[in-house]
């Protein structure tokens, strides 16, 4: 199966399903800048109050309600915990930049949860308008793993390479893997951050923004006809929101589409994403 093909699936059904879900109010003319290098405690602060709006909940609660597990008016949905931050492997990194950390802040991260049980990530992100929500995501795997890995690595950092959709927390010298397709890439012990870098830097070095596979259109597994429908086949993060970049289901574009800088959604969404979810190791 082509790129394309596997990467629009999941995306066409959701979307069809949710074509009707109005926009959060005062997103409609965002544009897209570069995300912050860290999460401040300012940062995390504005995020959570995007993610807690009257507009936001109203659109979580027709998400919650999309098939049919419960009505928008009985989905009364909350917010929990902490709002944190979602690195994904760095760009840099890959292309072997001196002193380029692993990964980089590729957006903040809060939890949903609907009266039912229903759990949802809500991805937000800097834009000239400030912080917005860019993009509802089933499930909690960023909360997860974000446990996992304070749990397996105190201090370390947890990253997604979103090429194959494997999770894992860095610290040091060492790269360690947090779910079964990280095992694969790099084994249950792990590996040293060269080698890591070297693993990468093979298998993308050549689908970099800039590159001709990125030109040609296949940097996001899109071409303008095959955009799933609801996304701007123009905006080339609106990829990443429309993709299930999460890997575990379609991402809900809502109001601006994915407000994630241009170049790193370009990275971000290279190769197949895949609908089933990985299982975290222990």
């Amino acid at each position: 199966m082509s790129l394309r093909a596997a990467a629009t699936t999941s995306a066409a059904v959701v979307l069809a399903a949710l074509a009707a879900v109005p926009a959060v109010a005062g997103q409609a003319a965002a544009t897209p800048v570069p995300q912050p290098q860290a999460a401040t405690a300012e940062n995390r602060a504005q995020a959570r109050e995007a993610a807690t709006a009257p507009g936001t909940l109203d659109t979580l609660s027709r998400f919650f309600a999309r098939e049919g597990k419960v009505s928008a008016a009985a989905a009364r949905p909350r917010i929990e915990g902490e709002t944190i931050p979602v690195h994904y492997l760095s760009p840099e990194f890959v292309a072997g930049r001196a002193g380029a950390p692993v990964s980089r802040l590729e957006f903040l991260v809060s939890k949903a949860v609907s009266a039912d049980g229903q759990r949802a990530a809500l991805w937000t992100a800097r834009t000239e308008a400030g912080w917005q929500v860019v993009n509802i995501a089933t499930g909690d795997d960023e909360f997860r793993y974000a446990g996992l890995g304070a749990r397996k690595l105190p201090g370390g950092t947890v990253f997604r390479e979103p090429q194959i959709d494997a999770w894992y927390v860095a610290g040091g010298e060492r790269v360690l893997p947090l779910d079964e397709d990280a095992v694969r890439a790099v084994g249950e012990r792990g590996t040293s951050l060269a080698a890591y870098r070297a693993r990468v830097g093979t298998a993308y070095g050549d689908k970099l923004p800039g590159s001709g596979y990125a030109r040609g259109g296949e940097a996001g597994g899109y071409d303008a006809a095959a955009v799933a429908p609801g996304v701007p086949a123009a905006d080339p993060a609106g990829a990443v929101a429309a993709g299930s970049a999460s890997g575990r289901g379609a991402g809900v574009p809502i109001g601006i589409g994915a407000a994630i800088s241009a170049g790193a959604a370009a990275f971000a969404v290279l190769g197949v994403r895949r609908v089933r979810r990985g299982r975290a190791t222990a």
